[in-house]
């Protein structure tokens, strides 16, 4: 093959920073040379807008969100450059970026995953269209979800907006694709090669700074945390290894799911899936192998069921487009919801005066995580008790943690607003839950210290105090621990 004849390829990484079952990468790896590049979007960076009759705004990315995406970057980067390649890093907006790194380099190929927001497909069509312009073929593939909408039953646009009648028909008739090994990587392109005009300086990761382009807050782990979240292909590995074989908490994960305090209560696979440092084939395959050779169970089959619950929302936003974040949402509902700057002040810091929520809010605050049952009861609060706009909710959350994906987060919020994919009613009675799934009062004591002198009854309910009894325990309400901000009794009719 004569130099004129060598091909390049570039693979533009977004939200899939693995080598492992990449289709975009296996395709631009079919190359003589490869550039993989990832683009610090400034559109990404800063604070979102919200429009609506209160218009509001919210930083996009938390600290401890974009120090996992700097390490998930660093961790890429390394395993490039230990199969002999690198990963570039470019500053600026994609469309503009990746038609002159083409140029640069003589690429005729950009390949990259599509993604299912409708922020993430106006970059994407902007992209392919300025490629086009230039005479580069755009080539897109699909690795968000467990399953591929090319294997749907029926065109994503045509699938139930009911979970249920959903996750019955991809378990009858659809299959689950087997995950790609990681490929062997081309090199870049080198001085020598003709159709380089210049050399590639890999570029500088991005800050943590650079990345939330705003205040940042203090990011220290707290030792109170679930678990120590690093970012990255291994660590992802690591922590799918670990639970499934090494702790063999997959066997319970049906019984223990709803827990609040621990590393293994559940998965924790989240995060690496949300920045796509884990493919969800590979847990599916992890899954199918640890039944084989341990137990297939009714836990087993409750960690695929979540997978299809987090692709439900990933087809249902990539249906819906826009209107899945409007107010009234997909059920188009004329809610007035309150606007109070001060209810919602004290929600988002946690002190509501009811402790499962105030708890549940601390834990997200101080560690970027919460489990799934304070972050319904969380969000049940604001919507259904305080009637709080639940977009502002779910802008708290998108800043705050550290698993965060816009289908998954706005689609959960809804669900629970009652304007999303559920017609039923979802209010949850907090008091009830905690009575339920923290009997101990373990959680509320954990991250309420200010309570750890009561008995676990008077711990999840403090308003039940009585002067004197404040007095005994050295808890005074209104000066150590708030009022509650409601009638506790008043509370939601705990459908769960």
């Amino acid at each position: 093959m004569t130099e004129s004849e060598t091909t390049t390829a570039i693979v533009w990484f977004r939200r899939d920073l693995r080598l492992h079952d990449n289709r975009a990468l296996a395709a631009a790896a079919e190359a003589d040379r490869l550039v993989p590049m990832y683009c610090v979007d400034p559109r990404r960076c800063g604070s979102r807008s919200y429009g609506g009759p209160e218009p509001f705004a919210f930083q996009r990315l938390g600290a401890r969100r974009a120090r996992f995406r700097r390490e998930s970057l660093a961790a890429l980067r390394e395993r490039m450059r230990e199969a002999g390649t690198d990963l570039l890093i470019r500053r600026g907006r994609p469309e503009r970026v990746l038609p002159a790194l083409a140029a640069d380099v003589g690429a005729g190929t950009v390949t990259f995953h599509d993604l299912p927001a409708p922020e993430e497909r106006s970059v994407r069509a902007a992209t392919v269209a300025s490629l086009r312009d230039r005479g580069v073929t755009p080539r897109r593939f699909w690795g968000r979800t467990l399953h591929h909408p090319a294997d749907l039953p029926t065109p994503y646009t045509a699938i139930s907006d009911t979970f249920t009648d959903f996750r019955k028909a991809v378990e009858a008739e659809s299959r689950v694709r087997a995950p790609r090994p990681s490929p062997s990587l081309p090199p870049l392109p080198t001085d020598d090669d003709p159709t380089v005009s210049d050399p590639l300086p890999p570029g500088e990761l991005p800050s943590v700074a650079e990345l939330v382009e705003g205040e940042i807050e203090a990011s220290e782990r707290d030792d109170r945390a679930a678990l120590d979240f690093r970012g990255g292909e291994d660590a992802a590995l690591d922590r799918l290894s670990a639970y499934l074989w090494d702790g063999d908490h997959l066997r319970e994960y049906r019984e223990t799911r709803n827990g609040l305090v621990g590393a293994d209560y559940s998965s924790k696979l989240s995060p690496w899936l949300n920045e796509g440092c884990l493919s969800p084939r590979r847990v599916h395959a992890a899954v199918e192998a640890y039944e084989r050779e341990r137990v297939a169970n009714d836990s087993t089959y409750w960690l695929l069921f979540e997978l299809r619950w987090r692709d439900f929302f990933q087809f249902q936003v990539l249906k819906h487009g826009g209107q899945f974040f409007a107010p009234g949402g997909l059920r188009r509902r004329d809610v007035e919801w309150r606007w109070d700057e001060d209810d919602f002040g004290r929600w988002a810091a946690g002190e509501t005066g009811i402790p499962f929520v105030d708890a549940s809010m601390r834990e997200l605050n101080a560690t970027g995580y919460l489990s799934n049952r304070g972050r319904q009861n969380a969000a049940s609060f604001l919507a259904n008790d305080l009637r709080l706009d639940w977009r502002r909710g779910a802008a708290y959350f998108e800043t705050r943690l550290v698993d965060y994906d816009p289908a998954s987060n706005y689609g959960n919020w809804a669900y629970v607003a009652g304007v999303g994919n559920d017609s039923r009613e979802r209010a949850f009675d907090v008091v009830s839950q905690a009575k339920r799934y923290d009997p101990d009062a373990e959680f509320v004591t954990r991250w309420l210290p200010e309570l750890a002198s009561l008995p676990p009854e008077r711990a999840r309910e403090p308003w039940t105090l009585s002067p004197a009894e404040q007095a005994d325990f050295g808890v005074e309400l209104g000066v150590d621990y708030p009022r509650p901000m409601i009638d506790p009794a008043s509370s939601g009719d705990d459908p769960v």
